[in-house]
């Protein structure tokens, strides 16, 4: 068993027992791992060791906390199947305003269920059968374009709703995080052009496939710091949707222009594509950004730091992996980089309810 877990301040791992510190002084006694106060309960959770559980585990100890997370989707999307009416759907999308921010003693720690996510994907399939049958049964070539658009947009506009939902803050509007999926995902586009002038790929090998991980998801976590930065981002899950508005941003222009230039056959591989790539490695990197940086001004420091570098490396290897002529069928690939990545997630989700408990804490003491 790994005796050591992460200082949530410095990044640093620490010793088990420690009650500070002993690089940065941060008191690590809420951090500490569940005490074995059950030792046979313990023991018998050791003896059966899962490969999920360890990985959780794993990568929340990047967070802070050593200490499983479990996994329930079915629980977190319960929601999604249940009948609600447009007033929901529109109180949900009128927070984040002036108005209607809660406050932190109003904000909910309880486990995120988004739902309204599917029905703004139902709303893009909707529109894109329309286009479709335009273009095909009645031959409306001028529908061409705008069938690209809308199927470019849909599933990574889809999903940054869902994590416009999980940010249980309310503190960034519609309006912005629109602004920040239009605007960022285009500026994001064009430091990726500019990082590429510094580098030549002409076939896709190992290291090419690494080379542009590294320029790509560079180029999305400055457009991303950029944005942290404007907002004065100070929570987990405000990083998480930041980040996710980018990547979104990035996913649609890049599928548009690959649909222009290879037809609409690949519209449906790169929607497919898009429910664990640039949106979900955009979210990883602005969640990690966010959470070494907490409530100070954005500094060069918070780049340095253990926990932030891991989880960006991460985002570069799923990226650089995705990209890989790896000798295993396509599915399988695409499969587990796609479970890798909302398992990271849902574990970045978790750390940021987390935070909102320790902010209490913090506030009543």
């Amino acid at each position: 068993m790994n005796s050591n877990f992460f200082c949530p301040n410095c990044g640093q791992p620490v010793r088990l027992g420690l009650n500070f510190c002993p690089y940065c002084g941060r008191d690590l006694r809420a951090f500490q791992p569940a005490s074995s106060a059950a030792p046979q309960a313990k023991a018998k959770a050791s003896s059966s060791p899962n490969l999920l559980d360890s990985a959780t585990a794993q990568l929340n100890s990047w967070t802070g906390q050593r200490r499983k997370v479990p996994i329930q989707l079915g629980s977190m999307f319960s929601q999604v199947f249940k009948t609600h009416t447009e007033a929901e759907a529109e109180t949900l999308f009128i927070g984040g305003t002036e108005t209607t921010t809660p406050s932190l003693t109003a904000v909910s720690d309880s486990p995120v269920q988004p739902w309204l996510f599917t029905r703004v994907l139902a709303v893009f399939g909707l529109t894109i059968a329309i286009l479709a049958g335009s273009l095909f049964i009645f031959n409306g070539e001028k529908m061409y374009n705008g069938l690209i658009f809308i199927s470019a947009l849909a599933v990574p506009f889809s999903l940054l709703i869902m994590f416009f939902e999980i940010n249980t803050f309310r503190n960034l509007s519609i309006f912005k995080v629109t602004k920040i999926f239009m605007v960022g995902g285009v500026a994001s586009v064009l430091t990726s052009m500019v990082l590429y002038q510094f580098i030549n790929v002409q076939n896709m090998t190992i290291v090419a496939a690494i080379l542009i991980a590294i320029v790509e998801e560079t180029g999305k976590l400055v457009i991303i710091a950029y944005y942290v930065k404007r907002t004065q981002a100070q929570f987990i899950l405000n990083g998480l949707l930041i980040g996710a508005a980018i990547g979104a941003g990035f996913a649609a222009f890049e599928t548009a222009g690959y649909a222009q230039d290879y037809g609409l056959w690949v519209l449906l591989l790169r929607a497919i594509d898009s429910l664990g790539t640039h949106t979900l490695w955009g979210a990883i990197s602005g969640a990690a950004l966010v959470m070494v940086k907490g409530d100070q001004p954005l500094a060069a420091n918070a780049f340095q730091n253990g926990r932030f570098v891991r989880f960006y490396v991460l985002a570069v290897t799923l990226h650089a992996l995705w990209d890989m002529p790896i000798p295993l069928p396509s599915l399988v690939k695409s499969g587990v980089l796609i479970a890798v990545a909302w398992v990271t997630v849902l574990v970045l989700i978790n750390a940021g309810l987390r935070e909102i408990c320790e902010l209490r804490e913090e506030k009543l003491t």
